[in-house]
Order: structure tokens, then C-alpha cells, then sequence
């Protein structure tokens, strides 16, 4: 349970104020929260779960300390594409 809370919180955390947190209070002022929830939720639970098998898989394949180097990488890849615009 304590690992259910440590991701919930991490997730919890990083998704606030994001690109998705923005456009789900735009379809909740045009579909009304209720629609907009349930419509984040699927979005959300689908990349979710599709990230997580990934993960489960590549697991068999690379080391962590690598996966978590490559993560890194790609959030700081992002973050400035981000910055400057280009994503």
C-alpha cells in the first residue's frame, strides 16, 4: 500500500497545472465537470497503463539505474522543448 501512495503522490503532484489539468477545465466549461472528468479519467488511465506495461517490460531488458537515467533525460529533453516552445 505504502508504494500505491508513494506513485499516487508523485503523479498527483506532476499532473498539477499541467497541459492536461488546462484543457480538462476548458472541456469543463464547455461539457460541464462531470463529462470532463470521466473523459480525463479513460484519457489519463489509458496512457497510464500503457506506460506501466512498458515499463513492466523493459524492466526485463535494461537495468534500472539506466531506465531511470533515460527518464530523466526525457523529462529534461521535454521540459526545455517545453521552454522554448517546440512541444
Amino acid at each position: 500500500m505504502k508504494e500505491i501512495f508513494q506513485i499516487f503522490l508523485a503523479i498527483f503532484l506532476a499532473e498539477l497545472g499541467d497541459k492536461t489539468q488546462l484543457a480538462t477545465i476548458a472541456f469543463a466549461s464547455k461539457y460541464g465537470w462531470w463529462k470532463a472528468f470521466i473523459g480525463a479519467i479513460l484519457g489519463l488511465a489509458l496512457v497510464n497503463l500503457i506506460g506501466a506495461l512498458i515499463g513492466e517490460k523493459i524492466k526485463d531488458y535494461l537495468p534500472l539505474e539506466i531506465i531511470h537515467k533515460f527518464a530523466g533525460i526525457l523529462f529534461i529533453t521535454f521540459g526545455i522543448l517545453m521552454l522554448f516552445g517546440k512541444l
